[in-house]
């Protein structure tokens, strides 16, 4: 009972994350009428390490033990830097809907890497409905590039990569770091190059950029890339990487709402079938069994 009560409680904060996640691809749109991909990228490492950095020095956090290094190291470059460009650089061309879609794909390509990293072991039956699922993102990905993937596919397949390895690596991390100390030494380690490259890359449009701009900076920089992980991170660390990270699907109609409401889009029916499809494997899965690594 007191294991079913903790996994339950990991697929709450889970879902609280996926909502803060779901604005993402919406208020990047947002963001991108007024920055440029690159720029955004490195004053959103800036800003959002030194926020980052405070914390840690504010608390008097120690620093990791050794043997944690490289995965913080391999967080750092893929959860801190990675996913802000690459999914920056997919919303160029890509509606927030169907980038919602595409990052369907998350939940498949984090349990397959809790499988290979973490030792968690998933049913037949659950890889089953993973598959399914990634299947119908391909194929709607195909049917909305008219029979071919579009750039903008390929930037969010690598923002689902860089994703699924962070929050992978993070949920190791945090069964033995507190969930909050790891997402604040992943952003503010990317401080030293995001600081090198704003010497070049700082942008210098910076003074006309409206309150609007700056409020969904605000939300990219402080949401979506810090505050969303200290939930996300407890709640893998505490469910487990493959049960929780199927949350995520739901991700997809949060994301598809928050495109009309915010970004304006106009939503079709093939994407809203789409996800509700994918939502339905998620429920289903829910029902198959997942083994759980031993805690370290």
């Amino acid at each position: 009972m007191k294991a079913l009560s903790r996994e339950s409680l990991g697929l709450l904060l889970g879902l609280l994350a996926v909502c803060i996640f779901g604005a993402t691809l919406p208020v990047t749109r947002v963001v991108l009428t007024q920055f440029e991909p690159v720029s955004l990228t490195v004053v959103r490492g800036v800003l959002g390490g030194l926020v980052a950095a405070s914390v840690l020095l504010f608390t008097r956090s120690p620093i990791p033990e050794r043997r944690h290094w490289s995965r913080l190291a391999v967080t750092t470059c893929v959860v801190g830097i990675g996913f802000q460009f690459f999914s920056a650089m997919g919303s160029v061309s890509v509606p927030s809907a169907h980038g919602a879609v595409v990052l369907g794909l998350l939940p498949l390509t984090t349990a397959s890497l809790a499988a290979l990293i973490s030792g968690e072991r998933p049913s037949p039956a659950f890889w089953a409905c993973s598959i399914l699922g990634a299947l119908i993102v391909v194929f709607y990905a195909l049917r909305q590039g008219g029979g071919g993937l579009q750039v903008g596919d390929l930037w969010l397949v690598g923002a689902v990569l860089c994703a699924s390895t962070g929050y992978t690596l993070s949920a190791e991390l945090a069964r033995s770091m507190k969930a909050w100390q790891v997402i604040s030494w992943s952003i503010a380690m990317t401080l030293p190059l995001t600081v090198g490259l704003s010497l070049f890359l700082w942008p210098d449009y910076l003074g006309s950029i409206t309150f609007k701009g700056w409020t969904a900076f605000a939300y990219l920089t402080l949401f979506s890339q810090y505050l969303g992980f200290f939930a996300w991170n407890t709640a893998l660390a505490m469910g487990g990487t493959a049960r929780v990270s199927q949350v995520q699907l739901l991700q997809t109609f949060i994301t598809i709402g928050l495109a009309s409401l915010v970004a304006g889009e106009r939503i079709d029916l093939e994407t809203l079938v789409c996800a509700a499809v994918i939502v339905g494997l998620l429920l289903l899965s829910r029902r198959f069994r997942v083994a759980r690594a031993p805690t370290k």
